[in-house]
């Protein structure tokens, strides 16, 4: 073989060898380059507080106007959402079961729905999802991850994905034949249903996941047999909250010991045991979210107290779920429309011994989800209501709306900041809170 033709040789193998080394390497580099434009380094949508009183106000208004318990079945029906209903609703949901931060925009035809999610080491997924109205129910247009667009057909895939790792039963949850349109335009949602037969208790078992129906079994059988052991018709909070919690505790090392993550199953375990108890405490049956409930040993029916009061457990209780599962601006917001409601005519006054008990219960349920573990340990311990409630016998109460505005100066006046200041130190000094 002469010069030129090994020249050639030595030329081609190495086209060859770079080739190979090409093939090899491009996916690689596809994928960092895919993630380098993927992931950003801070939220394109920001962590939020601004749930209202205003908003609660509305929010019960609709659901009590649609009632399923009032609908007839095969009976249309239309739900009218403004911008701010169906972004506050998209927004807890995300929250509750994605960890995500939301915002949404809804213009002629189309809905713009921004989310950041936390990645890894400090890192941001920012995604942008568009629905087109086309036909009776809108389609995904676009779908951008940070400034990488993506199949619009993954949409869905994707979403199936996450939400299915956050334990909700996706299958059930979107069959959605009962919605007939959804009609969207600008500042404004218009969703037109029908509910069948069997409608509510396939919503049902699509927001309660399996894993959570055998957790909350575990409290109801557990508070059955603590309900057995009081004579006489009351209990205190503080024979039922420490026994229940000390149940998460135990079930919750049995999950870390089998190798799941301790914290999210404890998380877990301290909302089945606080949705447990607060149902039993306002005489509601599990079954109005687990349809098998029905069926489980009822426990016997008490009134719970707090403090001596059959009222402060409802409000600690509600409020303390509400911010185990949605976040505490939601719990903040729903406790402060409830005195407000009762300051109106007709109710039982603004009650700044039940907003202390409101917020404490907030401070709970954010505690039951961020610091699950230690909160267990400290009620399992043998904690006493003074130790989660703070002293509320020399607030004021029962204050009707003119009263509250001339003494308190309304909501955000100079008073009533005073004396809020009061009840949240009081509060951030109870034993189980610090």
């Amino acid at each position: 073989m002469d010069g030129d033709s090994q020249r050639v040789s030595r030329a081609a193998h190495g086209l060859v060898h770079w080739l190979l080394v090409a093939l090899l390497v491009a996916p690689g580099v596809a994928l960092l380059a895919a993630l380098w434009l993927a992931i950003d380094s801070a939220p394109q949508v920001a962590r939020r507080d601004d749930v209202s009183p205003a908003d609660i106000d509305r929010a019960v208004a609709v659901a009590r106007l649609h009632d399923p318990r009032r609908a007839a079945i095969g009976q249309l029906r239309r739900v009218p959402l403004s911008e701010r209903d169906v972004d506050l609703l998209v927004y807890q949901a995300a929250r509750r079961w994605l960890r995500a931060d939301t915002q949404v925009r809804l213009h002629t035809g189309r809905m713009l729905l921004q989310a950041s999610v936390a990645a890894p080491l400090g890192a941001w997924l920012n995604i942008e999802l568009t629905l087109l109205q086309i036909g009776e129910l809108p389609v995904v247009e676009r779908l951008r991850v940070g400034r990488l667009p993506l199949p619009a057909s993954w949409a869905l895939p994707v979403l199936r994905a996450v939400a299915e790792r956050r334990g909700v039963q996706t299958d059930a949850l979107l069959a959605v034949d009962w919605i007939e349109r959804v009609s969207i335009s600008s500042g404004r949602l218009m969703i037109s249903y029908r509910l069948g037969p069997d409608t509510l208790n396939r919503l049902r078992a699509a927001l309660v996941a399996p894993m959570d129906q055998q957790r909350l079994r575990a409290y109801s059988d557990r508070l059955a047999m603590l309900a057995n052991e009081v004579s006489g018709n009351e209990v205190s909070m503080a024979r039922l909250l420490p026994p229940l919690m000390a149940l998460a505790a135990e079930r919750s090392a049995a999950a870390s010991a089998a190798g799941s993550t301790a914290s999210g199953d404890a998380a877990a375990e301290n909302r089945a045991a606080l949705l447990t108890l607060t149902f039993y405490a306002n005489h509601r049956p599990l079954g109005l979210v687990v349809p098998a409930a029905y069926g489980w040993p009822r426990p016997r029916p008490l009134h719970v107290t707090l403090q001596q009061r059959h009222d402060l457990p409802l409000h600690f209780l509600i409020s303390a779920l509400i911010a185990a599962e949605s976040g505490t601006p939601l719990a903040d917001a729903v406790g402060l429309w409830k005195e407000l409601a009762d300051a109106r005519q007709g109710g039982s006054g603004f009650s700044f011994n039940d907003l202390a008990a409101d917020l404490a219960g907030t401070r709970f349920g954010e505690r039951a989800v961020r610091e699950p573990l230690r909160l267990q340990a400290r009620l399992a311990a043998g904690a006493q209501e003074a130790d989660w409630m703070p002293a509320a016998s020399d607030l004021p109460e029962s204050l009707p709306e003119a009263e509250f505005l001339a003494r308190y100066g309304g909501i955000g006046g100079a008073g009533y900041q005073r004396l809020l200041a009061e009840i949240e130190a009081r509060v951030a000094a109870l034993p189980v809170l610090r």
